[in-house]
């Protein structure tokens, strides 16, 4: 056999090579880069409008069941919303108090911490000897011969000066806490803004949405096998619904065992700190580690800089490595499983675009899209990768 029958090492491993022209990979590239800039660049446009359309998802079967019993789509949409939206604004009542209470105390630790690194700053540069007036002695003695008279003011010796490091150190300190109140209040508008969008825009994607997307079936000629599309919608919303709600049941189990935990345990506002584990959690592996360093922050404002301010935030790890190494795989299944390493890197993704907002719905939006290209049966090695066993 010749060397060019020989067959290569790498079409072994990955089959026949299928070449692709170069000016198609380099547009499938520029598609790639224009989508995620669009992303990057209109995101305080296309937020509210992914998180509603999750959200519409998420509801969606239920409004259709309620549907069923001759309940017109407008009142169980705005029935849903408000069984959803009183226990958290009467939960966030209840937290007001607390969190108001940590956000007073965040100049009093910027303060704390200051004085700690302003005297740890002290403690490594060298010690600067008071100055001593050369001619302190011999002032002593012109005295006794009557060349001073007695009431004359004893010389006090020079102040040492302050050290320009600890006053910039201090400097820094308050000036980054002074910068992050600016920005929080500068966000509250758009945040705001962009809050009461996405309510409109479920209520609009709850009561209009599947007749639009009933019509955009029936019209559109590209869409070929119309039962296929609205089979694959119906199981979009099934599996989504399925795993944000077992999710949510996961979550708030793991808050509550938490935050009753660390009130058995004399931890202050320990239902804030149950409320705080159970929306981080939403964030596999970014979200547990907030939550331990934010522990570790109120242990040590409690109880001080002693080892027992580490006990709060060790109960947590403790009971979230439970939780995520044997409760929630189990009830998940194989269907659901996703790759660590794949949904960090989505995470990071979706962090570096949308901030927080981006990290708690990556999961469900990489979940969304498996369940998507599962169906239709379009890029196959994608979704085994994404499912591939640890």
């Amino acid at each position: 056999m010749s060397q060019a029958e020989q067959p290569n090492e790498i079409e072994e491993i990955t089959g026949p090579r299928q070449k692709m022209p170069p000016v198609q990979m380099a547009l499938y590239w520029l598609l790639a880069l224009a989508c995620l800039y669009t992303l990057y660049l209109a995101k305080t446009l296309l937020l509210p409008v992914v998180v509603a359309a999750l959200f519409a998802l998420l509801l969606s079967p239920l409004v259709g069941l309620l549907k069923r019993f001759h309940i017109p789509r407008t009142l169980s949409a705005l029935l849903l919303l408000a069984a959803i939206g009183v226990p958290f604004t009467l939960l966030g009542m209840q937290l007001a108090e607390p969190a108001e209470k940590w956000v007073k105390r965040i100049p009093e630790l910027s303060a704390q911490l200051t004085e700690e690194l302003d005297e740890f700053s002290r403690k490594l540069s060298p010690s600067e000897a008071p100055l001593v007036q050369p001619q302190v002695k011999r002032d002593e003695g012109m005295r006794l011969f009557g060349w001073f008279r007695d009431d004359e003011p004893e010389p006090t010796p020079s102040p040492a000066p302050v050290s320009s490091k600890d006053s910039a150190v201090s400097d820094r300190v308050m000036q980054g806490g002074v910068e992050l109140m600016v920005k929080v209040l500068g966000a509250t508008p758009a945040v705001l803004a962009q809050f009461f969008t996405f309510l409109v825009l479920v209520l609009f994607m709850l009561i209009f949405g599947p007749t639009l997307y009933g019509t955009f079936i029936r019209v559109f000629p590209q869409i070929r096998d119309k039962q296929a599309a609205t089979d694959l919608l119906e199981q979009v919303q099934h599996e989504l619904s399925r795993y944000i709600l077992t999710v949510s049941a996961i979550n708030t189990l793991l808050g509550a065992i938490t935050g009753l935990t660390l009130y058995l345990m004399g931890v202050e506002d320990a239902l804030l700190w149950g409320v705080m584990v159970a929306l981080l959690n939403f964030a596999p592996y970014v979200g547990p580690v907030i939550g331990m360093a934010v522990l570790c922050l109120a242990g040590v404002v409690q109880y001080g800089p002693l080892l027992a301010a580490l006990l709060p935030a060790l109960v947590y790890f403790g009971i979230n490595l439970v939780e995520a190494q044997f409760v929630t795989p189990t009830v998940l299944g194989h269907n659901m499983r996703l790759h660590p390493l794949v949904l960090m890197l989505w995470l990071i993704l979706w962090g570096w675009m949308w901030g927080v907002v981006g990290v708690l719905i990556a999961v469900p939006l990489l979940v969304c899209l498996k369940l998507a290209a599962a169906r239709l049966r379009v890029l196959p090695h994608w979704v085994k990768l994404i499912e591939s066993p640890i």
